[in-house]
């Protein structure tokens, strides 16, 4: 994927901002997602990665260990961190819609449910 984080982000909105519920805002001196004021993914522009939550992090790690990884700050937490000039876009979406369905209540995963029917 590119890593022109102009381009990126563009990108990212263009995911995230549609799901029910969400915002951005900054965490620390990142850009950020959240939904139920819980954080699911944010952008390290200064590393070129992006921090996501999952349950699934050793799948991924498994995958790809240069994409896919963990520093000792995510040991404790279900983040893990995606090298973006690797990550293919597809793993991106992937990853940002399970993280978003992760943290979402029942009521905005139902909303979501139901948007992707409108569009079928």
């Amino acid at each position: 994927m590119a890593t022109d984080m102009h381009l990126f982000m563009q990108f990212l909105r263009g995911i995230v901002l549609p799901l029910p519920g969400v915002n951005e805002k900054m965490h620390f001196e990142d850009q950020a997602f959240y939904v139920n004021d819980k954080i699911f993914a944010n952008v390290k522009f200064k590393d070129e990665v992006l921090a996501i939550h999952t349950l699934e992090r050793e799948k991924w790690i498994e995958k790809d260990p240069h994409t896919f990884f963990i520093t000792p700050h995510y040991l404790k937490y279900k983040y893990m961190a995606v090298r973006l000039e690797t990550v293919s876009p597809d793993d991106v979406k992937t990853l940002l819609i399970t993280a978003y369905l992760a943290r979402a209540t029942k009521k905005l995963i139902k909303e979501y449910e139901e948007m992707l029917e409108n569009f079928d």
